[in-house]
């Protein structure tokens, strides 16, 4: 999927100008503009900027116009990867974007974390770990996590997360209403 293409696409039917975004997002236009030509690579936290700025959400960016099942089979998972090193991975397990929640497969290399400030939306999010251990960060309390721990929260509050351990930390994250 070409995702700097169909930002660009989204941002010009809004009649949305590269300035206009650059102020909603706090990005510099030349950084925008080379995401929209695929020669950087977003972030999760910038690629959040920008679909918060476009008022979609990342499901929106992701899907893809085909039917909607209700099965998504392991290898028809839309996937994002965040930056070039691969260090998270999101798998998105939800069939549609038109429901009221949406369930991702997370992947984290050790150390990888969420970005470097916490974020916050609308919402609520509950994560179950099935492998590895997970920092995690919920408004001024800090929780380590490990497998079969789960953790639900208020996902207004701000929060952070970040692999602690020494192999990859894989959980499921259920978030209501769809903010990914």
């Amino acid at each position: 999927m070409d995702i700097g293409a169909k930002l660009k696409e989204i941002r010009q039917g809004q009649r949305m100008t590269l300035s206009e975004l650059a102020k909603k997002t706090g990005l510099s236009t030349g950084y925008l503009s080379n995401v929209e030509r695929n020669i950087n690579s977003p972030t999760i936290e910038s690629l959040r900027k920008i679909v918060d700025a476009l008022s979609i959400s990342f499901v929106d960016l992701l899907h893809d116009e085909k039917e909607e099942g209700v099965v998504v089979r392991k290898d028809e998972r839309v996937a994002m990867i965040r930056a070039k090193d691969d260090s998270i991975l999101y798998e998105l397990l939800s069939p549609s974007r038109n429901k009221a929640l949406e369930a991702m497969l997370l992947t984290l290399k050790p150390g990888a974390a969420s970005g470097k400030k916490s974020h916050a939306h609308s919402g609520e999010e509950i994560g179950y770990i099935i492998t590895g251990r997970l920092l995690y960060t919920v408004g001024q309390t800090t929780y380590t996590l490990e497998a079969g721990d789960a953790i639900y929260y208020d996902a207004s509050l701000p929060h952070h997360y970040k692999n602690i351990g020494d192999t990859d930390c894989v959980s499921i994250w259920v978030v209501t209403p769809p903010s990914f």
